[in-house]
């Protein structure tokens, strides 16, 4: 097999968390936004317990697929079309929640802090939270609102910054797995990946 095949189009920070060991066989993953489930196909590979959520139908069509085909026996209703800041999943589920470029597309903050909340309700005490998100840490943008901004291609993002996702780590009461890890591309986006542990 590939290491295509065995990994997909993994996030390469997800997979700095599996080499790791903060994400491991046996574990109750919940990917919210999955898409297309790009970070899934090795996790689900490895007997992980996969939960996954995201606003298009076509997506979770495609990850329920990617499931059945890798003979997971998963249950089809793992798999919902919904919000993240109305997740259709119970309080605790998950030893790891993944949630890769989403986080940037809140409206404003009360909707950044709705998806935000829901991301940590489903989360175990113990748990690992792992968000990749667009950032303004190492970039200017031009505001347009609050924390929106424009970015390279001229769409708008929600954007934070260290002192926001630091001051939301301890008003969350969470430990940081890594420092943040911010990715320049040049001319069009900073990428900032923040991981945190629930407390038990």
């Amino acid at each position: 097999m590939s290491v295509q095949e065995q990994f997909g189009q993994i996030d390469i920070y997800v997979f700095d968390q599996i080499l790791r060991g903060n994400i491991a066989r046996g574990m109750r993953v919940l990917d919210a936004g999955c898409g297309y489930g790009r970070n899934l196909v090795y996790l689900m590979r490895e007997g992980c317990e996969i939960f996954a959520l995201d606003q298009d139908p076509a997506g979770v069509d495609h990850v329920r697929a990617l499931s059945e085909s890798l003979g997971t026996n998963l249950l089809a209703e793992n798999f919902q079309v919904g919000a993240i800041e109305h997740m259709p999943f119970a309080d605790a589920l998950a030893d790891v929640v993944i949630c890769s470029s989403v986080l940037h597309f809140a409206r404003d903050d009360e909707h950044f802090r709705a998806m935000l909340a829901e991301l940590w309700r489903v989360l175990k005490p113990g748990g690992m939270l792992f968000c990749r998100l667009g950032s303004r840490i190492g970039m200017d943008f031009e505001r347009v609102g609050g924390n929106r901004f424009i970015v390279g291609d001229g769409s708008k993002w929600y954007l934070v910054d260290e002192e926001m996702l630091l001051d939301l780590t301890e008003e969350m009461n969470a430990v940081l797995v890594d420092p943040l890890k911010t990715t320049i591309v040049q001319d069009y986006r900073c990428m900032t990946t923040w991981v945190l542990r629930k407390r038990g």
